[in-house]
């Protein structure tokens, strides 16, 4: 899968991901490979990613918007 995420200020990742831990409006949940399409809200919390290299990486947000389609993921993040 293919991850972008964008903040205000800057771009803090794009590249290749296995999953996504993401903090929903509605309780945490995890994206892998060949999920369905979403679109959600964010709330304050962790962003754990697991790269192609099986690193896991995180990232501190306070709100923002998750869309998944075919395989790729953007996170619009404050």
């Amino acid at each position: 899968m293919i991850l972008e995420i964008i903040t205000p200020e800057n771009e803090l990742y794009n590249g290749t991901v296995r999953s996504v831990k993401v903090p929903g409006s509605a309780g945490e949940f995890e994206i892998l490979n060949n999920h369905a399409s979403i679109v959600s809200s964010l709330i304050n919390g962790n962003i754990r990613v697991i790269n192609d290299k099986e690193e896991e990486l995180n990232f501190n947000i306070k709100s923002g918007v998750i869309e998944m389609q075919k395989n790729k993921i953007v996170i619009l993040a404050e």
